[in-house]
């Protein structure tokens, strides 16, 4: 096949491919829809590409009729080149429609079965489409399906129209999930209903399906990251229980992984440590460390996790508690990234500052620790995990002192 020069025009400034379906900004730069709505939404971007000038969140992408018909007559006389017409793309919805579609869904159950699946189908179309529904408060509508799931669950009515085996809590939730609802809408959804919709959650974790499970938490990992201090500070102790019960149930990787960022982002504030502990936290933790198979963002995550426990006495306890507690901190020092010794350091600094009995320490020397914290000093890491090493070795000399894994050229650490 013959090569064929593409009018520069036609090409998408983002992706650089033909525009499928051209849509211009505020600005008066042309792009294709699905580029320019990954930039602007899924990118959360608010600038033009092109130009760099500011849009607004409401900014509107208005389709360039006239150049996409000339891309299709393009492709039609070029098609001896292997040249596909490109289909005429089908109008994103508006908020009237939508507005409608909720409004119908409120004369029956029937009818807000068959609202679900519409919704569905209009949020994957396009992110212009998810937007519009968030403006014309789909996230309200399917948020009381959350609340409301223990009446749902009670009546079977019209499930069958749906995916198999699913459930309308499960239909809403996965629909909230795929929106991704801006920060207005999280915080509302954390605030409104008068904070019963993390309770919701919370109890649908407790005894929902794997599925509901899994989108639970990753909803709840989006409106926590937004919530104000109080709300997290006051968070209930049945929500920690479950979230670290996802993670003992290795629901998915994806579950995982939103329960791990949803304590890294709760534990810091008030009493979240020992809510955490109380709930098993360290112990599930440490088991997880055990996994050889376990990926490095993983392995971080979970040692930031446990570094934020062992802030409190009750964690560092559980930790030593733990047969396996602090050789596993130990070994994944210099095995994963500068990220996890730096973490592993810090467990093994809070560990030595405030639980350091004799048997402690006598552990640390016989599992590896302190020749691990010694090897720490002698290659490539940051400064600050090295003072941390450095600190460990100087506040246990004694103890230590005498011990063969310690170089003899750091000797010089302990004091006579």
């Amino acid at each position: 096949m013959e090569e064929i020069d593409v009018p520069t025009f036609f090409l998408c400034p983002i992706s650089l491919a033909i525009m499928k379906d051209p849509v211009t900004v505020p600005t008066g730069i042309t792009y294709d829809r699905e580029s320019i709505e990954k930039w602007l939404f899924a990118g959360k971007n608010n600038t033009c590409p092109m130009t760099k000038q500011v849009l607004s969140s409401e900014c509107e992408l208005t389709p360039n009729h006239t150049l996409r018909r000339l891309i299709q007559s393009w492709c039609t006389l070029n098609a001896s080149y292997g040249i596909e017409r490109i289909p005429t793309p089908k109008p994103p919805i508006n908020k009237a429609q939508i507005t409608k579609l909720l409004n119908e869904a409120a004369k029956s159950h029937q009818m807000q079965i068959k609202c679900l699946k519409k919704l569905r189908s209009i949020a994957a179309e396009n992110e212009t489409n998810k937007r519009c529904l968030e403006s014309a408060g789909a996230v309200e509508f399917l948020a009381s399906f959350v609340t409301n799931s223990n009446a749902m669950e009670e009546s079977p009515e019209g499930f069958d129209n749906l995916h198999e085996s699913s459930r309308p809590v499960d239909e809403a939730l996965s629909i909230l999930c795929n929106l991704k609802i801006s920060e207005l809408g999280l915080k509302s959804l954390v605030m409104g209903r008068n904070g019963t919709f993390v309770d919701s959650l919370t109890q649908i974790m407790q005894r929902g399906t794997y599925e509901s499970r899994a989108y639970a938490v990753l909803l709840l990992k989006s409106m926590l990251e937004v919530a104000e201090p109080m709300q997290l500070i006051s968070l209930r102790q049945e929500l920690f229980v479950e979230v670290i019960q996802v993670l003992h149930d290795h629901i998915s990787q994806q579950a995982s992984k939103s329960a791990l960022e949803v304590l890294v982002n709760i534990c810091p504030w008030g009493r979240n440590r020992i809510k955490g502990v109380e709930a098993g936290a360290v112990s599930i933790l440490i088991d997880l460390l055990l996994d050889s198979s376990l990926e490095r963002r993983a392995s971080e995550m979970i040692l930031t996790v446990l570094d934020l426990l062992c802030q409190c006495a009750e964690g560092r306890a559980e930790l030593l508690k733990h047969g396996a507690g602090l050789a596993i901190v130990s070994k994944k020092i210099l095995r994963v990234s500068q990220v996890a010794n730096e973490r592993a350091v810090r467990i093994l600094l809070s560990i030595s500052k405030f639980s350091a009995t004799n048997s402690v320490l006598q552990e640390m020397l016989q599992i590896g620790v302190v020749a691990k914290l010694c090897l720490v000093l002698q290659v490539d890491n940051s400064m600050k995990t090295k003072d941390k090493a450095r600190e460990v070795l100087k506040l246990h000399a004694r103890a230590w002192k005498n011990s063969p894994c310690v170089p003899e050229n750091l000797i010089s650490l302990f004091p006579a």
